[in-house]
C-alpha cells in the first residue's frame, strides 16, 4: 500500500479531507493495478480450461473497464491539488461530488469484477469436478 501523510489535529478540515481522499484514491489505484495482473491470469485460465467465447468476452470487457477506470482515477488524482485551493463552498462541493462519483464507480466496478471472477472460478470447478459413478 502506498504511504500517504496522515492528517494531524493542527490541519484544517479541508486539508484533512484532502489527505483522506488522496489516500483513498491511492488505495483504489493500487487495487485496480493488482486486478490488472489478476485478469491476465484469469484470461489465460479461461482460455486454457474452458474456451468459452462468452466468458472470454466478458473478461476482456472487465479488463477494458478496469483500464478505463484506472486512467480516470489517475487523472482525478492529478486534479486533487486544485481542491486544496478551493475558497468557496461551491468549489468544495464540486470536489466532494467528484470524489463520491469516483468512489461509486470504483465500488460498482469491484462488484462486477468480483461477480465475474467467482462465476469463472465456479465454471472451472464445475468442469473439473469428479462425478461419482
Amino acid at each position: 500500500m502506498k504511504s500517504v501523510e496522515r492528517p494531524y489535529l493542527h490541519d484544517s478540515i479541508s486539508r484533512i479531507v484532502g489527505k483522506k481522499d488522496k489516500l483513498e484514491i491511492s488505495n483504489w489505484t493500487e487495487n485496480l493495478e493488482l486486478i490488472n495482473e489478476e485478469l491476465q491470469y484469469l484470461i489465460q485460465l479461461e482460455k486454457r480450461l474452458l474456451g468459452n467465447p462468452s466468458i472470454h468476452q466478458r473478461l476482456l470487457g472487465i479488463q477494458r473497464e478496469n483500464q478505463l477506470r484506472l486512467g480516470t482515477l489517475y487523472r482525478y488524482e492529478r486534479t486533487m491539488v486544485n481542491a486544496i485551493e478551493c475558497d468557496t463552498v461551491e468549489c468544495d462541493a464540486y470536489y466532494l461530488n467528484t470524489h463520491e462519483k469516483n468512489r461509486d464507480g470504483y465500488m460498482d466496478h469491484i462488484k462486477n469484477y468480483t461477480k465475474l471472477k467467482l462465476f469463472l472460478l465456479s465454471k472451472i470447478l464445475e468442469r473439473f469436478s469428479t462425478k461419482p459413478k
